[in-house]
């Protein structure tokens, strides 16, 4: 065996038993609640359900049973520009880990030279048998040429480390996206059919309100009312009228945004279920909290993060070791053109260097120190992401309950309102009692109708946020 086989082999086994510097990653003990703030209704996860399992589980199209919507968050799955751009840096953090993997790698290059000169007649020299000749070949020939920084101390093995953990960061990240994305679209398509809820409520009162008002004219021309009561029944017209521009106001704007999370320019939106018809499931399995830290993408990306920081503590601590290099090059070299390839032309050489830092000033160890606080930033970022989780869950399942409660108490309001404006009427038209109950509770009820499209939009909605919560939507 050659003597550079036997170096070759003895640096393959140091690279081999060689160590990575700086700590390896392990999970930090998270503090976690063993159920949710909320959870304890008997009408959120039953008593024989499964503990383990959650709706963060199901496809979001098992969750929204409307199809219009179904299409809508399809298209802004396809189209929406900030998600293209959490998937480019995904791209982009791949081939950043194939840069910095590289380093581990030897990297060879080949070239070639070749160089003539020719001289006026008068300059005349000989070729290699005594003859006249000016045109001169003065050397050349292929040449390789290799280079190697030995990764002894798990320098570049550590920033590959941290590199492929930033790209899992950038994968959770349009994962986030993804979540956020579902949710803002589900949100916008429920705020907008509340508000054509509010607009249909409104344009029904100005009709019953219309109507109101040519009965007053009536009683008052035949002697049976007054003056008083027509102004009265005028007015409650123009504040039903006066509405009617704000809220279609709303409606184009809400339309603009969900165009843009479509992809779209500004534009109308398809409508299909209205904003009584959502479901509103009574049974929702929420699992256990520790799964949270699983499911929830944005906690899976803090935590990618705190890998990527706990890396680069290694790679600052390899700065401390010497840094072992090789090189070597080799080729054929001849002053003759045609001799080039033959005859004892080759050449070779190789070299290896051992860089140990003696005075930087104190940078290495400042820079050791700094990815150790960074480190620990990162920690405590991954460790606030997490409460943040249990604070959107609990969130979540106690506006699901209440917005449920709010709704149904609403929609007893506005049934007891509308007999009383029945009732009114009644005994307006009998004579039994003057507009002034009339106005009142008509307005009652104008307000009524208007808060219960409100609330079945909050109760929808909080169905949303509740699985966006417990991390659904990116499967």
């Amino acid at each position: 065996m050659r003597v550079g086989e036997v170096v070759l082999a003895v640096l393959a086994t140091l690279l081999m038993v060689g160590c990575n510097a700086g700590p390896n990653y392990k999970r930090p003990v998270v503090d976690v609640p063993n159920q949710y703030r909320g959870a304890m209704a008997p009408e959120i996860g039953g008593p024989g359900a499964n503990k383990e399992n959650s709706i963060a589980d199901q496809q979001w199209a098992t969750i929204f049973q409307d199809d219009v919507l179904k299409r809508l968050v399809q298209e802004a799955l396809a189209n929406n520009l900030d998600l293209r751009v959490a998937a480019q840096r995904i791209l982009e953090a791949q081939a950043q880990v194939g840069v910095i993997r590289s380093q581990q790698l030897p990297t060879v290059s080949g070239g070639g030279s070749y160089s003539a000169i020719q001289l006026p007649a008068g300059l005349n020299g000989t070729d290699s048998n005594g003859k006249p000749n000016n045109s001169f070949f003065n050397g050349g020939g292929p040449s390789a040429s290799a280079a190697w920084n030995l990764d002894f101390w798990g320098l570049y093995r550590r920033q590959t480390e941290a590199a492929r953990a930033d790209m899992l960061a950038s994968v959770w990240g349009e994962r986030a996206t993804r979540t956020t994305l579902i949710e803002s679209v589900a949100e916008a398509y429920f705020r907008l059919r509340s508000l054509d809820a509010q607009l249909e409520i409104t344009q029904n009162t100005i009709k019953a309100r219309e109507d109101s008002l040519q009965l007053t004219k009536a009683l008052d021309k035949g002697g049976y009312g007054s003056l008083a009561d027509v102004r009265q029944a005028e007015e409650l017209l123009h504040a039903a009228e006066a509405n009617l521009p704000d809220i279609r106001r709303q409606i184009a704007i809400e339309e603009n945004a969900l165009s843009v999370l479509l992809g779209h320019n500004p534009g109308t939106i398809d409508r299909g279920w209205k904003i009584e018809e959502q479901p509103h499931p009574e049974d929702l399995p929420v699992g256990i909290p520790s799964a949270i830290l699983e499911r929830r993408p944005d906690v899976q990306q803090a935590e990618q993060k705190l890998v990527a920081a706990n890396a680069r503590i290694g790679v600052a601590r390899a700065q401390y070791f010497p840094q072992i290099s090789l090189t070597s090059l080799g080729g054929a070299a001849s002053n003759q053109l045609n001799s080039v390839f033959t005859g004892p032309t080759s050449y070779w050489y190789a070299a290896g260097s051992v860089t140990e830092p003696i005075f930087d000033g104190g940078r290495i160890r400042s820079n050791y120190q700094l990815s150790q606080e960074q480190q620990k930033e990162v920690l405590l970022t991954y460790q606030n992401t997490i409460l943040n989780a249990f604070k959107d869950v609990s969130n979540a399942l106690v506006t699901y309950r209440e917005t449920r409660e709010h709704r149904e108490r609403q929609a007893d309001q506005v049934k007891s309102a509308a007999d009383a404006v029945r009732l009114a009427r009644l005994r307006y038209s009998g004579g039994n009692t003057g507009y002034l109950e009339v106005l009142t509770t008509d307005t009652d009820l104008y307000g009524a109708q208007l808060q219960l499209a409100q609330a079945q939009e909050q109760e929808a909605s909080s169905l949303v946020q509740l699985y966006s919560a417990l991390g659904g939507g990116w499967r």
